[in-house]
């Protein structure tokens, strides 16, 4: 048995994330989890809402509320829809919380000691009306490269052409649209990273064997172009204090730690958390010295958090010199796009949680997004390829196949387990199916490979219906009941084999399957020797004779063109 570390990239906490989010590492992340758990390992699975940062501050200005009572309000909603998308997180925790404050400023502290931090003095923008230093994303003004307007501070969205808000052409803010700004020098603590240069390559040597092309290539891309030292403090007010040894750092009391150097910690912050409220010990799965060393830490996010986990909180931590437990792999994910374009928070474009949950219930989604996830290149969500994905794979291929099988066990063989009939060339035939295809379903999720996983689920659900289709037990139940018996008690056996496989992807259709089965919660595993002695053959013999079923309720819904029209009309996606 193994132990895995998973931990999802943190949704910001400025609303409902959309689909994009969900389909970037959320999801793959806890369809990762659930396989792992299937395979008998010890998984603890983290996550949390990431809520420092100047945009939390304006969001809660603009809901009439104060940062700390907007991210309250908003964790819930958060906790709430990951719950309605059978997110089945160990812990989902808050980068406000206590944990994380100490984490922080410890980090700081030991990388101070260790002559990685230091004062500078920078110069930054600052808005005389809105009464604040500005984040190089909150300054707009005219590119000093291809004089477009509306380039911002950090990086001009015509040209690609990175900036410093400083350098823009009659700069104004973005919050407010003031054009009332100065340049005025601040202090911050700088994070020297160009020290650990050298270090972090051979960390990323190391390891990128285990990371997919698009994580190794954003990490080199960072170290070829020079690791630059960055400030890890923002003059706002909601974040957490900058101390130092445990009091007040002098001149840096209306500052915070910037959001990115604190919110990597929250892994580590929110683990604590889960630890504090189940009596267990979080050390064992972040410190080496305390038995972390036998664990697989696996991380999921999307490319564009990618830099930030291959080098900078890798700085922090090697850094430290302590014996902090560091990511072995890291699956990185393109974008999932929508109608050509991205989905957007700020926006509000594309279909969001909230609203998905509204329409149709979590496993359509689901399925649509791990089925085709963004693993290789950006990948375009269409109504239409949707709604033929569901109707094909989930309803015709596997809800037919489940609501055949157990309506006629339940109308010819009084609802139970038939007995009767010797297997012959068709169950051999699915024999070698399986013996086939069950090892690569399993290879692809040991490689997280998600698109090749659901693939191989619809390949084996197909093979199901292929064999039915040979054995045709309704035709042979006229001359031989025996005959009908071993097809309808080799279909249930796949019925059940149907919905074990489909528990990391799809769980609340799959729990459905496997309760009206009656398969007790411990045999609901991928070991065969949990489900019948001899491997897979055994698979299509596992079910007791006698053993009671019942049918299901319907499991799927087809969708209408009538619907597609109507989200089409309501959404967008032309």
């Amino acid at each position: 048995m193994a132990r895995i570390l998973i931990t999802s990239a943190l949704p910001y906490i400025n609303g409902v994330k959309h689909l994009g989010n969900l389909a970037g590492s959320m999801l793959p992340a806890d369809v990762y989890a659930r396989f792992n758990r299937l395979m008998g390992h010890e998984v603890l699975f983290i996550c949390a809402t990431d809520e420092h940062g100047t945009p939390a501050e304006l969001a809660a200005a603009e809901a009439g509320q104060t940062p700390a009572q907007y991210c309250d309000e908003q964790h819930e909603i958060q906790k709430r829809v990951g719950a309605g998308f059978s997110l089945s997180f160990d812990w989902f925790g808050r980068s406000s919380r206590e944990p994380n404050r100490k984490l922080t400023q410890h980090f700081a502290d030991v990388l101070e000691d260790n002559g990685l931090i230091e004062e500078r003095t920078s110069r930054q923008v600052y808005s005389v009306d809105d009464k604040r230093f500005l984040p190089d994303r909150y300054v707009e003004g005219t590119c000093p490269n291809c004089g477009y307007e509306k380039a911002r501070g950090d990086q001009c969205d015509n040209c690609g052409t990175l900036l410093d808000p400083v350098d823009l052409i009659n700069p104004y803010s973005s919050v407010s649209g003031s054009k009332n700004v100065e340049i005025r020098d601040t202090r911050h603590l700088f994070l020297l990273q160009s020290k650990l240069q050298d270090r972090i390559r051979k960390w990323v040597d190391a390891r990128s064997a285990n990371w997919p092309q698009l994580t190794s290539s954003i990490a080199y891309k960072w170290l070829d172009e020079g690791l630059i030292d960055r400030s890890i403090t923002r003059d706002l007010s909601w974040g957490i204090p900058v101390t130092r040894h445990g009091k007040t750092r002098a001149g840096f009391e209306h500052k915070v730690f910037y959001v990115w150097f604190d919110a990597p910690v929250e892994y580590i912050g929110s683990t604590v958390e889960w630890a504090e409220a189940n009596q267990q010990n979080w050390e064992r799965w972040w410190r080496t010295d305390k038995g972390a060393d036998d664990v697989a830490y696996v991380q999921f996010m999307g490319k564009d958090n990618v830099a930030f986990h291959t080098v900078s909180f890798p700085v922090t931590i090697l850094g430290s010199e302590e014996p902090w437990k560091q990511v072995d792999r890291l699956k990185a994910f393109n974008w999932l796009n929508w109608y050509g374009g991205k989905f957007s928070t700020s926006s509000k474009r594309g279909v969001f949680m909230d609203q998905a949950l509204e329409l149709l219930p979590s496993d359509y989604w689901r399925w649509y997004l791990v089925a085709n996830s963004p693993e290789s290149s950006d990948t375009a969500f269409t109504w239409e390829s949707f709604k033929a994905s569901i109707n094909s794979d989930l309803n015709d291929v596997l809800g037919n196949f489940v609501n055949r099988i157990t309506k006629y066990a339940s109308a010819k063989f009084e609802g139970q387990v038939p007995d009767g009939g010797t297997p012959g060339e068709h169950e051999a035939w699915m024999v070698q199916q399986l013996q086939e295809r069950l090892p690569q379903f399993i290879a692809h999720y040991e490689a997280m490979e998600f698109r090749k996983a659901a693939a191989e689920t619809r390949a084996i659900w197909a093979a199901g219906n292929e064999y039915i289709t040979k054995a045709a037990p309704w035709t042979a139940y006229k001359t031989s009941v025996d005959q009908a018996a071993l097809g309808i008690r080799t279909g249930l056996n796949l019925v059940a084999l149907f919905g074990i496989i489909a528990q990391p992807i799809i769980p609340e259709t799959a729990k459905k399957i496997l309760d009206a089965l009656n398969i007790p919660e411990g045999n609901r595993s991928l070991d065969p020797k949990k489900i019948g002695e001899g491997g897979y053959p055994a698979l299509l013999d596992a079910l007791p004779r006698g053993l009671p079923i019942a049918v299901p309720p319907q499991l799927f819904t087809k969708i209408e063109d009538a619907q597609v029209a109507e989200w089409k009309a309501r959404f967008g996606g032309e």
